[in-house]
């Protein structure tokens, strides 16, 4: 045993509740509600986890509610009468909770007529009494009264807020409630508690309750001291309430003395037994748990924390309802069977072995990770799980004086790799290729053929958060998820801050972990989802969309496009002046100077000094100035909140355009080069990062301006090829939408069909009108969006989506069918198969609800329109190549448009090209029912060519 014992008592009631608002709801393979079930088993697993990475217990247990009544009922029965019943659906969830507790061979600890409070107080009491340190799971504030050092061992008790990841000591406590920890219950006393009806006194809050009880040193103390207060309310509250203070202060007592239903000694962690917890989730279809229990990995190293012993090598886990496919065996992740490898004799070795393997995974290190302009610094190769290396390249010193470690001369390191990496018989395997694609295109290698690990998990569970964890696309989280185990991260090995060192300064043995490690994981990675491709069918979009585009967008990201720095300097200098205006013409509307960037002083301008109605006030005790705010008050003839917009839309293009482009300019290329991501939106459309293109106001005048700066090499000029309202065609397809076909077929103006169908007339304001309910609906929008976007009455609005869906019902059969499948099945699909998952559907939150149905609506229309453009991006560069026009390179893909660069000569020959290959995007997988439209222009720069 310990010298010194550590008890952790975990606040199970407060999990319970956590867990069922973190979770849509979920059921087992026999239908009954797990969510909460799920999410209380997956936060006592990441409990583990955590406490043994920092200071794990010698004995824990988990405290629970018996009830919803205890001995406080009998003092004063109105007590935490304002609580509403528990969910139905949660109800049925309480038993399995314990059982979940049970599962993992914890003591669960519960007693009729306590709450779990009181016996937590027992419990740490008693521990102190015995000289052992007692850790408190939990965030509530009246556990906070036991926080402190007290009992004849000096035992010590703290809190962890597992949510914030935060210890709560005395100096917390005191920072909280301006008093110590033996003083809370003073507090709580006098302002009251509304969650569990503990009246206090009326008019009280804490700021006030914490400066009497600081003041007088006690609850009996302040209300003596009332008669002699000046005439005040407080003073009238204070005598008048002083009964209910002083019972309050016996609700708020916690009860130390309880009888212990267990001994501390049934704590001891001694080891858990596999068994029960597989058997527990194997039943609830707790599939992702039962594989990394499966696994030994992702729970605890320690036997005396909350880990099920553990298997040198894991088994296959049982298929689930899903029929998601088992993780293949592999034995647990060893990070000391790598090698490093520092000559050419090993390294030769290694890439014959890979040769013959047929499939290897990569994984480039580099100085940084812009890949423009980063260095490589090291590859690792992977053969098989624990099967890998690390060859280090550039690593040493950046002081030409020092010590280099043995490593392989860098040109001939490459010239062993770049066969093998460009060998056709050798499946390339990376997480996010795309970035190693390109260091390595910049030091002579072209790679291919490649698999992507994290394309491959976006084609299956695009916003998918697989049994609540999560639903990223990164390698770390990948790991966790699916194999059940934490990778070393990159501020573990290199540090954070000031004393972040570059990875060519870290030590061989410790690099070849971390490096070798991500060429291991991303190798199991594919291993286990490459085979649910045929099996959940996303095979199609994998390999006919994402993978062939994987090249093609690092070829854009390396061609860059060319930026005028002269022209961007002059729009900083004029959108300078501007902003320096209208800030003096916002002056003078609010007749103050105050800085018209900070949203609590613009609050308080608005909403106090100008008493504009409507300002609404949030946590931090500040009035809103969002956007929606604004554009209200501009709505009702505000002048301020015109000219605050304008300023901040000129501030922003400032400082993420015209200021940030001058410095994204790569000094090698002189061009600027984004980085797009493939998995950065749910529906599958590309975003840009580093600088984000994307975001560029599309028909403003400052919009066109900025465009103006981007120009092309001189003797080329640029084209720009753009879909034409292409999601109204796709709706138009998908909803079988006759009128909408033929005015599309015909050629017709959309919108202004719409307004003849709507409004039997052709207005410009009724134009306006239907364009706004076109794009509108497909998004989704509620009556009260509409009104707010055409500034009419919700009734109003509401007549105008009931006439829509008369003119058009197939765009409501659209919008029904669709929201039906997806509560379904989970997912929304793409004309091409793409799936966008919406776990939160049916979630009991209303936000998230209708939030997730908007997304659905639009998902299959807008995710059709990005696997078009993709598949248009794919088969450019061929067709180009094949008419003879290898001079066109493409360089941005920017929402329905791209953007090339060419010779003046070539833009008669490219055009047709080009459009074709947009137009006839979707063939020959789906046949559309309208054509695909293409605007098509071309200039010395990105705005001539609009």
């Amino acid at each position: 045993m310990a010298a010194k014992q550590h008890l952790y008592l975990v606040d199970g009631s407060a999990y319970i509740f956590r867990a069922y608002h973190r979770l849509p709801p979920l059921t087992d393979p026999e239908g009954t509600p797990v969510g909460a079930v799920y999410g209380y088993t997956t936060m006592l697993w990441k409990l583990a986890d955590d406490l043994d990475k920092a200071d794990g217990p010698t004995h824990l247990a988990v405290i629970l509610d018996k009830g919803s009544t205890s001995f406080r009922n009998d003092i004063y029965p109105e007590y935490k009468a304002n609580r509403p019943p528990p969910p139905e659906d949660l109800v049925p969830q309480f038993p399995l909770i314990r059982d979940a507790t049970r599962a993992f061979s914890l003591p669960c600890i519960e007693e009729a007529g306590l709450e779990a409070d009181d016996l937590i107080a027992s419990y740490a009491r008693e521990a102190q009494r015995q000289g052992w340190d007692v850790t408190i799971v939990s965030s509530d504030k009246d556990l906070m009264q036991l926080v402190g050092t007290a009992g004849e061992g000096g035992g010590r008790v703290d809190m962890l807020d597992t949510m914030k990841s935060a210890r709560i000591g005395p100096a917390e406590v005191e920072e909280k409630f301006g008093v110590v920890p033996e003083l809370v219950g003073d507090v709580l006393a006098l302002m009251g508690d509304s969650v569990d009806n503990v009246p206090g006194i009326y008019g009280i809050g804490p700021k006030t309750a914490s400066k009497l009880i600081a003041e007088h040193g006690s609850l009996t103390a302040a209300l003596d001291a009332a008669p002699d207060m000046k005439k005040s309310k407080l003073k009238e509250r204070m005598l008048e309430g002083r009964e209910m203070a002083e019972l309050s202060r016996v609700l708020v007592q916690l009860k130390e003395d309880c009888d212990l239903p267990q001994p501390l000694d049934d704590f001891k962690l001694d080891g858990v037994p596999p068994e029960p917890l597989a058997a527990f989730l194997e039943k609830h279809g707790f599939s992702s748990l039962l594989r990394r229990l499966e696994a030994g990995s992702g729970s605890p190293s320690r036997k005396t924390d909350l880990d099920p012993a553990k298997q040198s090598a894991g088994n296959t886990a049982a298929e689930h309802a899903a029929s998601r496919q088992p993780l293949p065996e592999m034995p647990a992740v060893d990070r000391s069977a790598y090698e490093c490898v520092q000559t050419m004799e090993r390294l030769e070795h290694w890439v014959d072995r890979a040769r013959a393997a047929r499939l290897v995974a990569v994984d480039t290190e580099t100085s940084a990770l812009d890949a423009m302009a980063a260095d490589l610094t090291g590859i690792s190769l992977a053969l098989g799980p624990n099967d890998a290396c690390y060859i280090p390249l550039r690593h040493g010193g950046s002081d030409m004086f020092a010590e280099k470690p043995d490593q392989v001369d860098f040109a001939q390191a490459l010239a062993a790799l770049k066969p093998l990496l460009e060998s056709d018989a050798v499946l390339k395997i990376g997480q996010n290729i795309k970035y190693d694609i390109n260091i390595l295109a910049r030091n002579g290698i072209a790679v291919a053929p490649i698999d992507d690990t994290m394309i491959i998990s976006f084609a299956l569970d695009a916003g998918r958060s697989l049994d609540g964890i999560g639903g990223g696309h990164g390698m770390d989280e990948l790991s966790e998820r699916h194999l059940g185990h934490t990778t070393l991260t990159f501020k573990e090995v290199c540090g954070i801050g000031k004393k972040q060192i570059p990875f060519g300064e870290v030590p061989l043995d410790k690099a070849t972990e971390y490096a070798a490690e991500d060429a291991d994981v991303t190798w199991r990675l594919h291993a286990h989802l490459k085979p649910r491709l045929a099996s959940e069918g996303g095979t199609k979009i994998y390999e006919r969309v994402d993978r062939p585009l994987i090249p093609v967008v690092a070829q854009m990201e390396r061609h860059g496009i060319k930026v005028d720095r002269a022209r961007l300097a002059k729009l900083s200098e004029e959108f300078a002046v501007e902003t320096s205006r209208l800030e003096k013409e916002i002056h003078t509307v609010a007749g103050i100077q105050f800085t018209v960037g900070s949203p609590k002083q613009l609050g308080d301008i608005l909403f106090d000094k100008l008493g504009y109605k409507g300002g609404r006030k949030g946590k931090s005790g500040q009035y809103s100035t969002d956007q929606a705010i604004l554009e209200r008050l501009s709505g009702e003839g505000a002048e301020i909140a015109d000219k605050v917009l304008e300023w901040r839309q000129l501030t922003k293009l400032k400082s993420t355009y015209t200021d940030a482009l001058q410095q994204a300019i790569n000094p090698e290329t002189g061009r600027v080069h984004t980085s797009y991501s493939l998995v950065g939106a749910q529906t599958g459309r590309l975003s840009s990062t580093d600088p984000n293109l994307q975001n560029i106001p599309i028909r403003t005048e400052i919009g066109r301006q900025i465009r103006e700066a981007f120009v092309a090499d001189a003797g080329n000029v640029l084209l720009a090829a753009d879909y034409s309202q292409i999601e109204l065609r796709l709706a138009a397809h998908m909803a079988d939408v006759d009128p909408l076909r033929e005015a599309f077929a015909a050629g017709e103006d959309i919108h202004s069909r719409t307004a003849t169908e709507m409004f039997g007339e052709v207005t410009r304001d009724t134009r306006a009108r239907a364009k706004t309910i076109n794009f509108a609906i497909l998004y989704g929008i509620s009556r009260w969006g509409l009104a707010g976007r055409l500034k009419v009455e919700p009734d109003e609005a509401q007549a105008m989506i009931d006439t829509y869906f008369q003119r058009f019902p197939g765009i409501q059969r659209y919008i029904h069918e669709t929201l039906e499948s997806v509560r379904a099945r989970g997912y929304s699909e793409t004309l091409f198969g793409r799936k966008t998952w919406f776990p939160r559907i049916s979630s009991k939150n209303q936000n998230e609800r209708t939030g997730s149905e908007r997304a659905a609506i639009n998902a299959p229309i807008q995710g059709t329109s990005a696997d078009i453009i993709k598949r248009a991006m794919v088969r450019m560069v061929p067709a180009l190549q094949e008419a003879g026009l290898d001079d066109v390179r493409m360089l941005l893909q920017v929402h329905d448009e791209l953007v090339f660069e060419l010779p003046e000569g070539d833009v008669a020959a490219a055009k047709p090209v080009i459009e074709r290959v947009m137009a006839e995007a979707a063939q020959p997988s789906v046949s559309l029912s309208v054509p695909l439209g293409i605007d098509i222009g071309t200039g010395v720069s990105w705005g001539a060519a609009h």
